[in-house]
């Protein structure tokens, strides 16, 4: 793992409850000390004879979930149930006009998005199966119009998401879907709840001063993203569709005073929820008198998305040692609470050394940007490593500190829990023990899914520190390319009697450019990497299969997007559709479609393809 840099300040503003770590695994928030001090603890999972706690995605996401056979429902006829309305406190009004919304966890709120013949893009068949949606109604010549907002969905009842966050760190207030409205949840026939939301529909009552809109750039950014982080095998929030306005946006892109108009798109985005750290910090945050929503939306939210927690007993022995000097005991079947930020501290955990495996940053991991699923949420400035360079961050808005670079995920990760966890403290729901031993178990799961997964890639039947932070090391020095390099190297043989010159060869593609020392510096790592490869037992044949269904050929780097975006702002969507079929199987080969394995242009370069602001 390459070393994190310290991203953590004591004058941070932190309006939440602090909470005091007395543990010895978190002299800081740092996960470079935690590494440090690693150890194994028990995985957080119930015993056979009960409901599996797994830290896997939510029943639904996994990229084999699709089925062929079940039903196939007109829009009119899908099986909407409101439990997030219906159970939860709403704010009383219904004006789209900017405040503060206090004593409520949404506002209900109608699309307001202006159209002028809306065309349908693209959309996901993976999805549509999901929702037990017939594959025709994408052929309804009212369908961009449902799905931009401009008419309304029978029997949805929208509303936009109340929550807050820090940003960069800092406590930012009330924040909440500011261009994002939930049109409602669906009951699928397996029982799933899903919702569907419209990012880019028109105001809500926590627009602050933009419009609600978005732009069919950013828009085609979130739909690919979306799926290909799916297909990737990594939990996300999914993407149906993706429709034009008809209508131009104007946006800075460059916040640099040059705002121009651009092409207005919607995205129909899809989850089992969108809930977030931030939904539950903006009522902490506030005190007293919405403190009790805190626990009102965590029993909302244990009782629909965890529950296994909800029906978790003495029986299920989850009673764990924290490893301090008093080896003090939590037993999580006596505070669902307790069991359920467990769950999500593991989850987040497990998310972010998928991330770090494929090469993914995310870029603007705020609190509020942060899924309580686990989920991959909110696709902005995100960018795929090209070369390979652990500081890399792909937000303009992110550079003077890097603080969302790719090797600081683990650790912000880490410090957004403790966030979460301080907002379940002050409202009583954990005590400190129960705490530190979440924040415990983050560090643990990310460490052993971590090492898990760069052990596949590989190709090793054990994990060996020592070689993968050399690897990690000559590429960085060398600016490899992250994702070509790990699916070469399942070419290289278990042959010790090949030359130097032939021990190179299944890697020359990605190593260009380095000179004698260089070259020398990776011999030497392939001649001991061969001789791990021979003690494995592990034939070349099945261990390649092994290696490329973990290395994927294909990822969405930025200039990939880029070019589709160029077209599609053309009024041509056959790229963006093109590029959707590649990216929703990347560890295949796909022979003829080579050139989007192919290493970015000289072009990429360019100011808004390999770095993006927030602005959308």
């Amino acid at each position: 793992m390459p070393a994190n840099r310290h991203i953590y300040h004591t004058n941070e503003t932190l309006k939440m409850s602090p909470i005091v770590f007395t543990s010895k695994l978190f002299p800081s928030y740092s996960l470079y000390k935690l590494f440090k001090f690693h150890r194994k603890t028990t995985s957080f999972s119930f015993s056979t004879t009960t409901t599996t706690a797994s830290m896997n995605p939510p029943s639904g996401l996994s990229v084999n979930s699709v089925t062929t056979d079940a039903l196939k429902l007109s829009l009119e006829d899908l099986n909407w149930d409101h439990s997030f309305v219906r159970e939860l406190p709403a704010d009383p009004r219904t004006d789209v006009m900017q405040r503060q919304v206090h004593h409520a966890c949404y506002s209900k709120v109608s699309p307001s998005v202006q159209v002028e013949n809306p065309q349908l893009v693209a959309w996901s068949e993976s999805v549509a199966e999901i929702l037990d949606l017939d594959h025709k109604e994408f052929e309804r010549p009212d369908f961009p119009l449902l799905f931009s907002g401009a008419s309304p969905l029978v029997g949805g009842l929208p509303y936009a998401q109340c929550y807050g966050g820090h940003q960069f760190g800092m406590w930012a207030g009330q924040l909440g879907d500011g261009r994002a409205i939930t049109l409602g949840e669906l009951m699928n026939s397996k029982s799933q709840r899903w919702e569907l939301q419209l990012k880019g529909a028109g105001k809500t009552p926590y627009s602050r001063f933009a419009d609600g809109l978005a732009v069919l750039r950013s828009s085609i950014r979130e739909f690919l993203c979306s799926e290909a982080i799916h297909s990737l095998g990594i939990p996300t929030t999914r993407a149906l569709s993706l429709v034009t306005t008809g209508k131009y946006v104007m946006r800075d892109m460059f916040y640099d005073g040059n705002p121009k108009d651009e092409p207005g798109a919607v995205v129909c985005r899809v989850a089992q929820s969108f809930l977030r750290f931030g939904s539950f910090q903006i009522h902490a945050a506030r005190g007293k008198e919405d403190l009790e929503i805190v626990k009102v939306l965590a029993d909302y939210t244990i009782r629909h998305h965890f529950p296994h927690i909800e029906n978790m007993s003495k029986n299920d022995s989850l009673s764990f040692s924290t490893g301090q000097e008093n080896d003090t005991v939590v037993d999580l079947t006596s505070n669902k609470y307790a069991a359920w930020v467990v769950e999500v501290a593991e989850r987040t955990a497990s998310l972010i050394a998928s991330w770090q495996g494929v090469g993914f940053t995310h870029g603007v991991m705020n609190t509020d940007n942060m899924s309580v699923l686990g989920l991959t949420i909110d696709y902005g400035p995100f960018g795929f490593l090209d070369a390979f360079d652990p500081s890399y961050t792909p937000n303009t808005t992110d550079l003077p500190g890097r603080r969302y670079c790719f090797a600081n995920q683990p650790d912000v990760g880490l410090w957004n829990i403790a966030q979460f966890i301080s907002t379940l403290s002050s409202a009583k729901l954990i005590n400190e023990k129960e705490a530190n031993y979440a924040l415990e178990r983050y560090g643990t799961k990310f460490m052993d899914d971590y090492q898990a997964i760069m052990t596949k890639k590989v190709g090793l039947p054990k994990y060996n520190k020592q070689l993968i932070s050399k690897l990690l090391n000559n590429m960085a020095v060398d600016k490899v390319d992250y994702t070509n390099f790990f699916r070469l190297l399942s070419n290289v043989k278990a042959d010790s009697t090949l030359s130097d010159e032939e021990l190179l060869g299944p890697l020359k593609a990605a190593l260009l450019d380095i000179g004698q020392e260089r070259k020398e510096a990776w011999i030497s790592w392939v001649r001991i990497y061969i001789e791990e490869l021979s003690r494995s037992g592990v034939s070349d044949e099945e261990r390649k299969a092994s290696m490329n269904s973990v290395n994927p050929k294909f990822i969405l780097r930025n200039y990939l997007c880029q070019s589709a975006i160029d077209m599609a702002e053309q009024g041509d969507f056959e790229e963006v559709r093109r590029l959707l079929k590649v990216i929703e199987s990347p560890y295949d080969e796909q022979p003829g479609m080579e050139k989007y394995a192919q290493l970015p242009p000289a072009w990429a370069n360019r100011p808004g393809v390999c770095m993006l602001s927030c602005s959308s």
